[in-house]
């Protein structure tokens, strides 16, 4: 391996030794009601906020994720990952499906000092969201096995106590509906994924503590937080 051949960030899809290769990953903040309330804003029904993070977030289900720098105060957000297969943009929301490959889930891990720091100076959140380790993913589950969720409880445990419960059918913003927004911003490719918001419930997180997360009828994640 020479200077610049840098490994690719890839994730496993349940069932199958070929691997899903992550190009970018896409998140939605404020998509249930309850996790806007509980965050101080308004639940009425706006336009999506999007936000990103790097394909190389990404860490797999069993790791051993260390407690990042610059930070007092890490958050646990479990969500649905929606895994891209098909290209598309200006997706109309009846269309939306087609461009989807798979579900997941997945742990939005955020600085959430850095966050409050940021909306109240009124910049962006690449800190609080995008570091190392950031984005928790379990096995990918094709469409063929899992279909398209539309309900089913999601929630998040730490430490044996449940921290975040609600439903999919909560979703403020349609898994479709997303998409097809998204499109209209970026040209969505094989391999991205796609974060779909938190319900309420979110806390902090300290060395040590061991997470367990699951969506019913998709999967489930687990990972440890280290010093």
């Amino acid at each position: 391996m020479n200077a610049f051949d840098v490994p690719h960030p890839t994730l496993a899809i349940a069932g199958a030794e070929e691997r899903f290769p992550v190009r970018r990953i896409y998140c939605i903040g404020r998509n249930y009601a309850d996790h806007v309330r509980e965050m101080g804003n308004d639940p009425e029904r706006t336009p999506p906020v999007f936000f990103t993070k790097p394909p190389d977030a990404v860490v797999e289900s069993g790791s051993s994720v260390p407690y990042p720098p610059r930070t007092a105060d890490l958050h646990h957000e479990v969500e649905l990952v929606v895994a891209i297969g098909k290209a598309g943009t200006d997706v109309a929301a009846e269309a939306a499906g087609e461009c989807v490959f798979g579900y997941a889930v997945g742990l939005d891990l955020t600085r959430r000092d850095l966050q409050k720091a940021a909306k109240s100076a009124g910049t962006p959140w690449d800190a609080a969201k995008g570091f190392d380790g950031s984005a928790p993913v379990s096995r990918i589950h094709r469409v063929a096995d899992v279909g398209h969720p539309v309900a089913g409880r999601i929630w998040l445990e730490v430490n044996g106590d449940m921290r975040q419960q609600g439903d999919l059918n909560e979703l403020i913003w349609s898994v479709p509906e997303s998409i097809a927004e998204l499109s209209t911003l970026f040209a969505l490719a094989p391999g991205d994924l796609i974060f779909t918001g938190t319900p309420s419930g979110v806390g902090a997180l300290e060395p040590g503590d061991r997470i367990r997360a699951g969506i019913d009828g998709i999967d489930e994640i687990a990972i440890e937080i280290r010093e």
